[in-house]
């Protein structure tokens, strides 16, 4: 078990000093797209810090308590366990719906409140439990897909998704099939594989390109939306291609390189905000760690931020989830959080593609 004490000194051999309050983050922090996990994992500890620093919870400081699910379901429930076991108040995470699948019916069997900054199936939505969630729905992005890529006149688009995280891909899928179909569209191919070290995308574009698409789009990890590229610009240079918003990270860029130049893809922050606000945060951000934050960072912090919150106000005799929800709404870095009775929210997203190395936010 790896334990983060964060921020002022946590030793309890001092007079009075108070018990720390124990939250968990749970994430994939070791898998192929860990890039999600632990740009979440940092936004989580900046907030800590930063909470601790202004004197917790009328002094009561909070420990993090961090486990990795590497993507596997097994990985994942031990994890889950473990924070179970060290008596966490709340959690933080998962970031993928594949995972979350395995993680929330173990919380909720414990009772623990738990804030997902990014899972967006729709089998998590709509639901009276101890889950929040900060991110949209697949539903919401898959239309909104659907809109901009007919928008630019492409009515065949082929589809390839990662059966890794099947809970996610699969709803997002369905989602934009039925969009694409409320519309007189009907998809060209939909190809399913399952992301690994020896996965052939050569041959997933081939299968793709069968179908004569006029556009492609991947539900997929940077990593693999990166490696889809590579071999899509072989294969057809000029045809149009787009990646689910999963794949909105930095990694993207650092990896794809030349070959995801011109990708279409949503953003769930504004990169080029301004504002005093997030300004302060991203620099905070980048003096913590040395690096610019990612919108897992975002989410991830914004859901902190409600956990805190919760915990900060919570009443004797109150759950955190009735002090989440009283105590809403709430400001995130950049948008304001207001949350349902069943715990989730909406989210203003910015569709981009990737120009000259970075992501460009389309003109309205």
């Amino acid at each position: 078990m790896i334990l983060l004490a964060i921020g002022l000194n946590l030793a309890l051999g001092g007079c009075g000093q108070k018990e720390p309050i124990k939250i968990g983050f749970i994430g994939g922090l070791t898998d192929r797209n860990s890039d999600n996990g632990q740009s979440g994992l940092n936004g989580v500890i900046l907030a800590v810090e930063q909470f601790n620093r202004q004197g917790g919870r009328e002094g009561q400081m909070v420990e993090l308590v961090t486990k990795d699910d590497a993507q596997n379901p097994a990985t994942a429930q031990q994890s889950t366990r473990e924070l179970v076991a060290a008596k966490v108040e709340a959690v933080i995470g998962p970031f993928t719906s594949g995972m979350a699948k395995v993680i929330v019916p173990i919380t909720a069997q414990n009772g623990i409140f738990q804030v997902s900054p990014t899972i967006t199936s729709m089998d998590f939505y709509g639901k009276d439990d101890n889950l929040f969630r900060i991110n949209r729905t697949t539903r919401d992005y898959a239309e909104d897909y659907a809109s901009v890529l007919m928008s630019q006149g492409l009515r065949r688009t082929a589809v390839a998704y990662d059966t890794r995280n099947l809970n996610f891909t699969a709803s997002w899928l369905k989602e934009f099939r039925a969009a694409e179909q409320a519309a007189g569209q009907s998809l060209a191919a939909e190809i399913a594989y399952e992301s690994g070290d020896s996965t052939d995308f050569g041959q997933v574009i081939s299968q793709m390109l069968a179908s004569k698409p006029d556009s492609l789009v991947f539900i997929s990890g940077a990593l693999d939306v990166a490696r889809l590229a590579q071999q899509a610009r072989k294969q057809a240079p000029k045809l149009p291609i787009a990646a689910a918003e999963w794949a909105a990270t930095e990694q993207l860029v650092e990896l794809g390189g030349e070959v995801v130049e011109g990708l279409l893809i949503v953003q769930n922050y504004d990169r080029d905000d301004q504002s005093e606000r997030y300004r302060d945060f991203a620099d905070a951000f980048y003096k913590r760690f040395q690096r610019q934050p990612g919108y897992s960072t975002v989410a991830a912090y914004d859901a902190t931020t409600v956990v805190l919150t919760a915990l900060k106000n919570r009443k004797r005799g109150e759950t955190l989830k009735q002090a989440a929800l009283r105590s809403g709404p709430y400001q995130g870095l950049q948008q304001s959080i207001t949350f349902d009775a069943n715990g989730d929210t909406r989210r203003q997203a910015f569709f981009t593609t990737i120009q000259n190395g970075r992501y460009v936010k389309l003109q309205d």
